[in-house]
């Protein structure tokens, strides 16, 4: 069980512990002698890494991706904290527990899902019902929803923030469905649920969190679609026309053609899921960029390249 974390270390530490290659590069001094640069991870930060001795030995044991059993010493270096590794042994997967290596959310994994069960519960659709039914009571892939992160850097980029991201979707939805009575509040539910349900396939989580080949190829939408309709086939009698406009707010649901949408909504509830969800992952994106802009005295971040503006911080002490 890991036991020291990066947030916890100090210069002069010897330390003991296991922690994720986030990247590995093998270097020279000035000298011409070869080391290697690394930068060790687990769910509280990162620091940088450097093997100076046993390099040849040392290199094959793992690569870029591993979780490694580290010994070395802390030591400072230009204002950081970086370990000084004199072994490293790589560990299997049967000693691991991924929570302890990726960033996670805040919330409770286990009360998030269970308030999105409860959100499902309330449709009264028994067709939708069925679909979501499906999807949240399917024990493998319900954990796989639990893990998966929502993006791989931009909002919600940590383990457990696809379902944090669809809850807090789903609340939102839930609300403007009273807002706006005449769209429909089951469809709403149901798209906040199963919008970006492809992502469990998208990215892998199990080390590091990147995109898997089909996920590079197809895409979460495509794939959340293909999911669903598998599901809806499994269904006898399923009504044609709700299934279509379901996956519709599933393939309309980022907007525009040019940010990856198949199609543009045409729907009233295709275009609320939209707005919704582009609203909470921009809304986390700046909180996020603000909070990891460093505690410095200027009121502003530095420049946001998505977003192409500095981001205000306000006064300190406000």
């Amino acid at each position: 069980m890991k036991t020291i974390y990066i947030r916890d270390i100090k210069a002069g530490e010897k330390i003991k512990s296991s922690f994720l290659v986030a990247e590995k590069n093998l270097a020279y001094s000035q000298k011409g002698a070869p080391y290697l640069s690394i930068r060790l991870r687990d769910k509280t930060g990162d620091m940088e890494g450097r093997v100076w001795d046993n390099v040849a030995a040392l290199d094959p044991v793992f690569r870029k991706g591993d979780i490694i059993f580290v010994q070395g010493r802390a030591v400072s270096y230009r204002d950081a904290i970086q370990l000084s590794v004199l072994d490293i042994r790589r560990m299997e997967d049967a000693e691991l527990d991924p929570w302890d290596y990726f960033p996670t959310c805040k919330g409770n994994v286990e009360e998030m899902f269970g308030a999105l069960k409860g959100h499902a519960a309330s449709v009264e659709n028994p067709w939708l019902k069925k679909v979501l039914e499906s999807v949240l009571n399917d024990g493998a892939l319900a954990e796989r929803l639990k893990r998966a992160p929502a993006a791989k850097g931009f909002h919600h980029a940590y383990l457990g923030g696809l379902l944090e991201h669809t809850l807090s979707m789903v609340q939102i939805l839930d609300f403007l469905a009273s807002h706006y009575p005449t769209a429909n509040r089951d469809m709403l539910i149901a798209g906040g649920i199963l919008h970006d349900i492809g992502k469990i396939e998208e990215f892998s989580y199990d080390r590091a969190i990147d995109y898997t080949t089909p996920g590079r190829l197809v895409g979460h939408i495509m794939m959340g679609v293909e999911m669903i309709d598998r599901m809806i086939t499994a269904i006898d009698g399923f009504p044609e026309d709700l299934a279509l406009e379901l996956k519709h707010v599933m393939l309309a649901h980022h907007g525009e053609l040019d940010f990856g949408s198949p199609k543009r909504p045409k729907t009233v509830e295709a275009l609320i899921v939209h707005f919704v969800d582009d609203l909470d992952a921009k809304v986390m994106a700046f909180q996020e960029f603000i909070r990891n802009s460093g505690g410095d005295e200027s009121e502003w971040t530095p420049f946001h390249r998505f977003f192409e503006r500095f981001l205000y911080k306000g006064k300190a002490g406000s």
